[in-house]
């Protein structure tokens, strides 16, 4: 049994697989990092010095009750609080890693799976018409199986 899940594991797909899982989780966290950062710290100073992993509503408050000035205190009081600004770096870093995997995963692989397509020579026909009731016919047919007609041999 041992022996049959070492040999699952060594598999080529399964490996390659955690690689890309174990890439992927430490490319995540990069974009996040970008994100929160980076990006948001500007986009908060040209919106009038907004922080936005501090933006949140109180919902319930805390003890002792609020105005809480951060994120951190009202959670540390206790508060139960809607994060909305945590949510609107989530959906930019969600946008940023969309972007990436598309313009450098996906696209290339379409454009590259597109030239090789391109390159392979095109499939003899399989079928032809035919002309008296002019539906799909075996190629090979002598005789039309729609309409009996007696077909020439190509």
């Amino acid at each position: 049994m041992l022996k049959d899940f070492k040999a699952f594991i060594m598999r080529g797909n399964v490996v390659d697989m955690a690689v890309g899982i174990i890439i992927g989780a430490a490319f995540g966290a990069i974009v996040t990092s970008l994100v929160r950062d980076v990006i948001m710290p500007p986009i908060g100073l040209a919106l009038r010095k907004i922080d936005f992993a501090n933006l949140h509503q109180v919902i319930k408050q805390g003890s002792p009750s609020g105005p809480y000035d951060t994120l951190a205190a009202a959670q540390t009081a206790g508060a139960v609080t809607l994060n909305y600004g945590m949510f609107i770096n989530t959906i930019i870093t969600f946008l940023i890693l969309a972007a990436v995997v598309f313009f450098f995963i996906v696209r290339p692989i379409a454009q590259m799976s597109a030239r090789q397509k391109a390159a392979q020579p095109a499939a003899a026909p399989t079928t032809k018409e035919c002309p008296f009731c002019l539906s799909p016919v075996n190629i090979k047919a002598t005789r039309c199986p729609n309409c009996t007609s007696q077909l020439q041999a190509k």
